[in-house]
């Protein structure tokens, strides 16, 4: 039975009885049950949250699992792009110049790999982590693209090596000694302090510490057009490669060649000596291209594994000081 409900009225000083009305019943039950129902949800959800049932355990392992593969094909995507940065790079500064050959345009090789309308049929499946899958696939089509136009352009470049065969073999290519642990390499090309009057002065090209009498070796098909003793680079050979190009090799200790000779590439040429503006018994090595000093360090393409070309380059940056000056 419910209780029954008084109030004391101050103006009859009598006790009156409460009177509800069905509205306020509707309204107070509604109340009631609404909390209930908040509460009773939020006691669902902390149980779900907190005691997940078997097979939720089972599929929340099973999607970290995915996440994990996910992040793993990311990271190799990501490295399989820098690798290809690398060719790109290659190709434009080393292969095409020594071709003479355009470089790839930036835009043809960044180009898109269009809209998700080519994914049109995944998306029609309602995917749950739609940005994911999308964003993984264009990464694979833009490198699937990109090592499309790079083999094109080897293409190019072996139809090329085909029609100038003669000048692949006199284009310098090899280091000018024997230097397989990278070891001898002394000092690169760029500013760098000269030896004895210790300012920074420009390099134009790069030394090899070895033993006097180590074989010299000519890096390309050429014709011999200077071997003579001068007063900066001592004993110094010229070679002159044709297409523009010219080798010199100085502060030599014999000559094993001669005026108008003809040499081929791995020829022995001369020996490393300590002649001229020379500290110590190096071999100072100079590339010209059309008469402008370039760096040799892109001319070692043909004995030097992707490992070692990284290591040269990196040897080659670094500050250090040379071993002889020139004129």
């Amino acid at each position: 039975m419910a209780r029954i409900k008084y109030y004391y009225d101050t103006e009859t000083c009598r006790y009156e009885r409460v009177k509800t009305s069905k509205t306020d019943v509707v309204v107070n039950m509604l109340g009631f049950l609404s909390t209930t129902l908040v509460l009773a949800s939020g006691l669902v959800i902390g149980y779900v949250n907190y005691f997940p049932s078997e097979q939720e355990q089972m599929l929340k392992k099973e999607n970290d699992e995915l996440l994990l593969k996910y992040q793993v094909v990311n990271k190799e995507l990501a490295e399989v792009g820098n690798m290809i940065s690398v060719l790109q790079e290659r190709d434009d500064n080393i292969y095409r110049v020594i071709f003479e050959a355009a470089p790839i345009p930036g835009e043809i090789r960044k180009g898109g790999t269009g809209g998700t309308e080519k994914y049109k049929d995944l998306l029609a499946e309602k995917l749950t982590r739609e940005d994911l899958i999308l964003g993984t696939l264009q990464k694979i089509d833009k490198i699937k693209k990109q090592m499309y136009i790079q083999t094109k352009s080897y293409d190019d470049l072996v139809a090329l090596s085909k029609k100038k065969s003669e000048m692949v073999s006199s284009i310098p290519a090899i280091q000018p000694i024997s230097n397989k642990d990278l070891r001898r390499f002394a000092s690169g090309f760029g500013y760098r302090t000269h030896p004895i009057l210790k300012v920074s002065r420009m390099h134009s090209g790069c030394d090899f510490a070895a033993p006097t009498g180590t074989p010299v070796f000519a890096t390309g098909d050429g014709k011999v057009i200077t071997a003579e003793r001068s007063s900066g680079y001592g004993n110094e050979i010229e070679v002159d490669h044709g297409y523009g190009y010219v080798t010199k090799y100085a502060h030599l200790s014999a000559f094993d060649v001669h005026v108008g000779q003809k040499v081929k590439r791995g020829q022995q040429i001369g020996k490393v000596g300590n002649t001229g503006l020379s500290v110590a018994p190096h071999l100072h090595y100079e590339v010209l291209h059309n008469k402008n000093k370039v760096n040799p360090v892109n001319y070692f393409f043909n004995d030097l594994s992707p490992q070692e070309y990284d290591k040269m380059l990196e040897m080659a940056d670094t500050e250090n000081q040379s071993l002889g000056g020139g004129e």
